[in-house]
């Protein structure tokens, strides 16, 4: 197996701002693992809150090219347990990785990576459309640019956060889910809950920062109106079984966990302990947003519009339409085709 590595610079439709931050192109990782003429391809972006930057990315799969080249070529998950150990402090590159290997094994196979995880393409949910934080002037422009979205996923943790969600009820009708990203105090979240249930809010995500005591989380449980769902509160899959008792459902990221393989099992986990389950994204392109989609058969709620927020993606695979609605791309494997190879 040959190993190559692909690094951009993703151009977004809008500067996209959270409560850490603004940015306005997304530096992107896509590993390539070729066998027998055939390329499985997987994703992942430089992110800075939890350190990862294209350079220590790329050099985290150098320092595995010798075990990933040398590897007969398997199941996934062989693979991935190779690699954990050498990788265990890059979850990111361990997940770009892993999400080549399934492309690989499924295009190798001639089957989907959903049916290689053992599972159907039956009740797919639709994607939101994320709203990052700007004026509401500006975050209403967003919104309308996007009529048709049946969900929307408001970015918060301003200082003006439930007369944003006021104004942009003014806009449209649809679902809107709201992600405070850490930004948000005990009290503030509670208070939060009841308005913006009153406005269509279907659940709030992390609105405590991670490492906020168990009682607070416990109150929060307690008093919101609104479920919460946990994201950096559930990095990995031991922490799955920390939510249970905390939240009400948790969002898978892959590039947190280290990719399908043990991103498969903290949903299918959470489902056992009664909780949502969720799969999220980064701004990043159809390559990293494919990978992900093929769990969506185990989810209450997806977060895949990352391509969707670029200005030009470098890559097709699953669709994203114009509603949130998901269709599987051509092919098999997860349907990756690269539209254009960088250095």
């Amino acid at each position: 197996m040959k190993l190559k590595l692909h690094r951009y610079q993703l151009p977004l439709e809008f500067e996209f701002t959270i409560s850490r931050g603004s940015i306005s192109t997304q530096p992107s990782l896509v590993v390539e693992l070729q066998h027998d003429g055939v390329s499985g391809y997987g994703e992942a972006t430089a992110n800075s809150y939890y350190g990862h930057t294209l350079e220590s990315m790329s050099n985290s799969v150098l320092e595995c090219r010798e075990t990933i080249e040398a590897f007969q070529f398997g199941r996934p998950q062989q693979l991935w347990q190779e690699l954990q150990p050498i990788l265990r402090n890059d979850s990111f590159a361990l997940s770009a990785i892993d999400l080549a290997a399934y492309d690989l094994f499924g295009k190798l196979k001639q089957k989907p990576t959903f049916e290689t995880l053992g599972l159907a393409w039956e009740n797919i949910p639709d994607s939101s459309y994320t709203i990052g934080i700007d004026s509401i002037d500006k975050m209403i422009a967003k919104l309308k640019s996007r009529p048709d979205w049946n969900i929307y996923k408001i970015k918060l943790g301003s200082k003006q956060d439930v007369e944003i969600i006021r104004a942009l009820r003014e806009a449209t009708t649809a679902t809107f889910r709201v992600d405070a990203n850490c930004g948000w105090t005990v009290d503030e979240t509670i208070s939060y809950s009841h308005q913006l249930k009153e406005l269509g809010v279907e659940f709030i995500e992390q609105p405590l920062p991670a490492d906020s005591a168990t009682d607070q989380h416990q109150r929060v449980l307690q008093e919101s109106a609104l479920p919460i769902i946990a994201d950096e509160n559930c990095l990995v899959e031991s922490d799955v079984a920390k939510c249970a008792g905390l939240f009400h459902g948790v969002n898978v990221k892959l590039c947190k966990c280290g990719g399908l393989t043990p991103g498969v099992k903290m949903l299918r986990q959470a489902r056992e302990l009664g909780l949502k389950t969720m799969v999220g994204c980064m701004v990043e392109s159809s390559v990293g947003i494919s990978g992900a989609a093929q769990l969506l058969p185990l989810l209450d709620y997806a977060d895949l519009d990352g391509a969707v927020l670029l200005s030009e993606d470098i890559a097709t695979g699953v669709a994203v339409d114009a509603s949130g609605h998901i269709t599987l791309g051509p092919g098999s494997g997860s349907g990756i085709e690269l539209n254009s190879k960088a250095d």
